[in-house]
């Protein structure tokens, strides 16, 4: 069972309610996002693209702007290197898009995941220097190829980074040494150095700020420049949602501006996959994006080339992206399938091995597709509330995921055991690697070894933000929590609890017969409709375990007497049912006791 918990932040809330204009329920949910002043609580509400924080405090964007104006102007050949991820082909694109409207000579290269693996590399430099390159600009990676781009610097070419990811680190005698490349600039929030007022934001972003300095220091036609901007924002919201960014701060705006751009999207290839996935522009949601649209864009950059997602980026016309948009999506439904086999397989391997006394899983999957992995260990996470590694045999050795929990700094712990690995680098919570396969065993040993996590770290902890009866919930207070989307990343939707609600009849529903609704009163007697859309199973076992198999079964069947029904304490979202042209509240059944 998981635990529950009750944020217990203090505030006016009544006072905050009528300054702002909402309900004082949102105001508290607002107080436990940790935005506490009256200053954070307006630009949470009502900030705009023009509360964004300067590009020029990212330390050496400045530098950077002022190295490619010049490379610009003398006509010299730069090249991106970018990823094959979401944040990878966004950022990618941002660059190439904003130094094309300079009239920079530019193109770009996005490493194969299967033949190149991770960022930059040798051979992508090697290549380069013979394509007559004079300048490398990388984006969401490069912060840990410090001896790559070093020796690419001595051949001659200027090397620009920009990324978002960890610095490495060496450990001596207790102290981090940080290893930052030594190149032109270095362009990443996470640099000791950086005094940046927020570091959590993606490689996207952080792109997106270079080219708002470059922008700003080479065009003189401002018109110009905002509508670069205004289209490069769509990107750098997908990116932000897709890279799991707190949805807080300047990320928050950055992803609302974005949505309300794609309710009308300027970028044709967006607009079409948006159209192919059948969306609704105007309801967009961060749920659509972070599990429709970016899943799009990242299923070509696993099953084959990114070059796809990002050809699809660079369209001119909505008819030359359609048949793009469709194929991403295609790529899309056999990634899903692909995924599901995995994930078979996985949990099978949780079943035959001695993986119980294991703290941290690291699972080998040698047949399993290597771009599945992080999926994969994502699924084993969720279902175990482990820390997860997902190995793959590659084409040169092992090659591997890691998903983490919240308390588990997954990159901190994975630098403690790097002489496994030929190649790492990640964050708290994801993580990527190489390795070879004689080595697999042993880094499972020595990971187990180093892991001080407890049992109670395991457990589900469910943070209740309003104890809140269903009889308070209004059409138009469902309305309302609307002002606290965009949902994400360090800004969940909200959870209500209500105690002694009385289930008295289900109904199953779906095709597969896995959701329920349900009929249920409250102390006073008032009737409500909650709805249970997942782990309809594990609820049933649940009753039949709490109340008998036969009182379990008469509740869906026949119903139960309102003195004999199904007491619960519930967890729980409301939303509006519409059906028929009626509307009604309901709740969405999260967690139960």
């Amino acid at each position: 069972m998981s635990k529950w918990f009750l944020s217990a932040k203090k505030a006016d809330f009544n006072r905050i309610a009528e300054e702002f204009h909402i309900d004082p329920v949102i105001a508290r949910i607002i107080r436990n996002r940790d935005v506490i002043s009256d200053e954070e609580i307006r630009l949470f509400l009502q900030g705009d693209r023009n509360n964004l924080h300067d590009p020029r405090e990212l330390k050496d964007a400045q530098k950077a702007a002022e190295i490619l104006k010049v490379k610009i102007a003398q006509g010299k050949k730069i090249r991106i290197i970018g990823d094959y991820d979401v944040d990878g082909v966004c950022s990618t694109y941002i660059l190439y898009r904003g130094l094309s409207v300079c009239g920079a000579k530019v193109d770009c290269v996005i490493p194969h995941r299967m033949k190149d693996g991770y960022g930059i590399n040798e051979e992508l430099v090697k290549q380069a220097l013979a394509d007559g390159v004079d300048t490398i600009i990388t984006c969401d990676n490069g912060i840990a190829a410090k001896d790559v781009l070093e020796n690419g610097k001595k051949e001659g070419l200027t090397c620009i980074v920009t990324d978002h990811h960890e610095i490495p680190f060496d450990e001596i005698e207790g102290k981090r040494c940080y290893r930052i490349p030594d190149v032109d600039a270095v362009v990443d929030p996470k640099q000791e150095e950086c005094k940046y007022p927020f570091e959590s934001i993606c490689g996207a972003v952080v792109a997106y700020k270079v080219i708002q300095v470059l922008l700003d220091e080479v065009l003189t036609d401002k018109q110009l420049m905002k509508a670069a901007l205004d289209e490069l924002l769509e990107p750098a919201g997908i990116a932000t949602v897709c890279d799991i960014m707190p949805l807080l701060d300047e990320n928050r705006i950055i992803v609302k501006e974005a949505m309300k751009s794609l309710q009308n999207p300027k970028n044709p290839g967006l607009h079409a996959l948006i159209k192919v996935n059948e969306l609704d522009a105007a309801k967009l949601t961060s749920f659509s994006i972070g599990f429709v649209i970016g899943p799009c864009l990242n299923a070509t950059g696993r099953l084959d080339s990114a070059e796809l997602s990002l050809g699809l980026l660079m369209a001119k016309s909505f008819e030359e992206a359609v048949p793009l948009a469709t194929t991403l999506k295609e790529y899309n439904a056999n990634r899903k399938e692909l995924t599901e086999k995995g994930v078979e397989k996985a949990l099978a391997l949780l079943e035959e091995g001695e993986y119980d006394k294991d703290r941290v899983l690291v699972l080998y999957l040698p047949d399993v597709h290597e771009s599945l992995a992080g999926i994969i260990a994502g699924r084993i996470r969720e279902k175990t509330g482990k820390p997860t590694f997902v190995l793959t045999k590659g084409e040169e050795g092992v090659k591997g995921s890691a998903r983490s929990i919240e308390n588990y700094h997954i990159y901190d712990e994975m630098t403690k055991c790097k002489q496994f690995f030929t190649k790492y680098g990640g964050h708290k919570i994801a993580a990527g690697l190489s390795m070879e396969e004689e080595n697999v065993k042993l880094f499972r040993q020595v990971i187990n070894e180093n892991c001080v996590l407890t049992e109670d770290d395991f457990e589900e902890k469910i943070t209740i933000d309003v104890p809140m009866p269903f009889s308070y919930v209004t059409q138009q207070f469902v309305d309302e929590l609307s002002v606290l989307e965009p949902f994400g990343a360090a800004n969940e939707k909200p959870v209500f609890a209500q105690k002694n609600i009385r289930f008295v009849r289900g109904y199953i529903m779906g095709k597969n017969n896995n959701m329920a609704r349900f009929d249920v009163m409250d102390d006073t007697g008032m009737r409500f409709g909650v709805v249970c859309f997942r782990n309809l199973d594990k609820l049933k076992e649940y009753l039949v375990k709490k109340e008998g198999s036969e009182k379990a079964e008469k509740l869906f069947t026949t119903g139960l007497h309102p003195q004999d029904a199904v007491l619960l304490d519930v967890i729980y979202y409301p939303n509006i049912n519409e059906f028929r042209g009626r509307k009604t509240v309901q709740y969405i059944l999260q967690d139960y006791k």
